[in-house]
């Protein structure tokens, strides 16, 4: 298969035009969101949707969490990633494998419906985890773009895949919400340096490689400026696979949760790596396609 995004392969960056569209299907009567809105997600690459959770469900989806991570024993092993300077849990991969309230999360129509119509194709889960940020000690995650790791260490062949990120904590201002490019994911960042052997075990705790250069951000964060979109516990972001994103650390003493998943088109499955010696675990990036049929009503009663 032809790489039109080669990636870690050459001594300098570049900024390669995307091949392909963001928002696959234009609004219709039916769709799960307005036509502005599906407007606004193929325009800036990202799109908050707030009060998508009664608070009878926040406060189950919360409790679940509280119990993942107060049993990291009880969890793969390996899906349990700590922070890097410390014990402290960063991330819980492969949640919708591991609790069945998570499963029903995912495979949720407000969820599963909405990613399927933007992506026009049925879809399934390529990678799932809670994301921790505890206060005062809550690290930073450094600008990237998803899909270059995904296609250079996964085979990810096309942006044809987007992530949503469900608040289960409040993200203010001040600590470490999500950042993004708007408009970024219009343009793929190449980045230098050869992808080394498992580098999925250095990643996951402080990203080194598929890190884009400070001259193509900047151009970036000039050209578009810098949004940090924030939310009540219930919000959901959903932002495309190729925009531009990070966050910064949390010094505050309000920590911030939100559970992730990733709804890839299921004619988008994975090939081998792009740029890596061999596909990075199934914990990180499911290479069994299994395609989810969205499920509506409440998420209340779903034991874990």
């Amino acid at each position: 298969m032809q790489d039109q995004y080669p990636s870690r392969c050459a001594g300098q960056p570049e900024l390669l035009a995307r091949h392909e569209p963001v928002a696959r299907r234009a609004w219709e009567p039916g769709a799960p969101l307005t036509a502005e809105q599906i407007e606004r997600f193929d325009r800036d690459g990202y799109l908050v949707l707030e009060n998508v959770f009664s608070e009878a469900e926040i406060a189950a989806l919360q409790a679940e969490t509280g119990r993942l991570l107060s049993n990291p024993a009880g969890l793969e092993d390996e899906t349990v990633i700590a922070e890097p300077d410390s014990r402290e849990v960063r991330s819980i991969f492969r949640i919708h494998g591991q609790s069945r309230m998570m499963e029903r999360l995912a495979a949720d129509e407000r969820l599963a419906g909405v990613a399927s119509y933007l992506l026009d194709d049925e879809v399934y889960i390529h990678q799932s985890r809670l994301n921790y940020k505890p206060g005062f000690r809550g690290k930073e995650f450094f600008w990237h773009s998803d899909f270059e790791t995904w296609h250079t260490e996964d085979g990810m062949p096309a942006m044809r895949c987007l992530s949503m990120s469900v608040l289960l904590a409040e993200n203010n201002p001040h600590n470490g919400p999500l950042m993004l490019i708007p408009g970024s994911q219009r343009v793929f960042v190449t980045c230098v340096g050869e992808t080394p052997e498992d580098h999925y075990r250095h990643s996951l705790r402080r990203q080194e490689f598929g890190v884009p250069d400070e001259y193509s951000l900047a151009e970036l964060a000039h050209k578009h400026g810098i949004e940090a979109p924030t939310g009540k516990p219930g919000t959901v972001i959903l932002f495309d696979c190729n925009t531009m994103h990070g966050s910064n650390g949390n010094i505050t003493p309000f920590p911030r949760s939100n559970a992730f998943f990733v709804f890839n088109a299921v004619s988008n499955r994975l090939v081998a790596p792009f740029g890596a010696a061999k596909p990075r675990p199934d914990f990180i990036a499911a290479r069994k396609v299994e395609p989810i049929r969205p499920v509506s009503g409440e998420l209340m009663g779903v034991a874990a």
